[in-house]
């Protein structure tokens, strides 16, 4: 069932430890297939290096897992909780990645301090509150305080990331740290300035709509 997900989940979770990311058997993707609605993520406590294709578990949006013979990630219902409530999205990453997670402990934001931030994601990166893993209450939160943005913190914990597709989200979760590492970095130095609004609507605009190959 939903081999050629499972294939392409497995490629997306080997590129997580490729960017400093997690460590040991921390974070997970999913993806939710546009046709079935149902979802394809990680199963929970596998190393990385040892993940297979037939590893990876389908799970309805209620938690019933339909196919595999692993445990799910721990982070399921709250994967499920945000499906539930945003049609839009049909990938999730969740990752601990180090310079993001710094600020996350802070419970701070992460301000528009660079281009690149106004480029992937318009707006300043968000941190909510903290919540307990294993049930929904983690999506909760993601729900609540990630706003327009595709990526958020989470306090005490890490980053979730959303997207259109896995692939997207993954792409947010490796821009996420790469601007916090950055900006942690520029903070050692003084106090930058924040891009205004105006020029992060504009940049954000350059690159979603006129940069690239369209």
């Amino acid at each position: 069932m939903l081999e050629h997900l499972r294939e392409q989940l497995w490629q997306l979770h080997l590129e997580l430890p490729k960017n400093n990311l997690v460590t040991w058997t921390s974070g997970n993707i999913s993806a939710r297939d546009p046709q079935s609605g149902l979802v394809v993520i990680k199963p929970s406590g596998i190393k990385y290096v040892d993940l297979r294709p037939e590893h990876m578990v389908v799970v309805d949006l209620e938690g019933d897992v339909v196919e595999g013979t692993l445990k799910p990630s721990s982070d399921t219902a709250s994967h499920l909780y945000i499906y539930r409530h945003r049609p839009d999205v049909h990938g999730i990453v969740h990752t601990h990645s180090r310079y993001a997670t710094a600020f996350a402990a802070l419970g701070k934001p992460i301000p528009v301090y660079l281009t690149a931030h106004a480029d992937e994601f318009g707006c300043p990166i968000p941190c909510g509150g903290f919540a307990l893993i294993g049930g929904e209450e983690i999506g909760q939160v993601v729900i609540d305080a990630i706003g327009s943005s595709p990526a958020v913190l989470l306090k005490n914990h890490g980053v979730f990331t959303v997207g259109g597709s896995a692939e997207a989200a993954l792409k947010a979760a490796i821009m996420v740290e790469d601007v916090a590492a950055t900006v942690w970095l520029a903070l050692q130095i003084g106090q930058p300035d924040e891009i205004s609004p105006e020029n992060v609507a504009k940049l954000h605009h350059r690159y979603t709509h006129v940069y690239g190959q369209k």
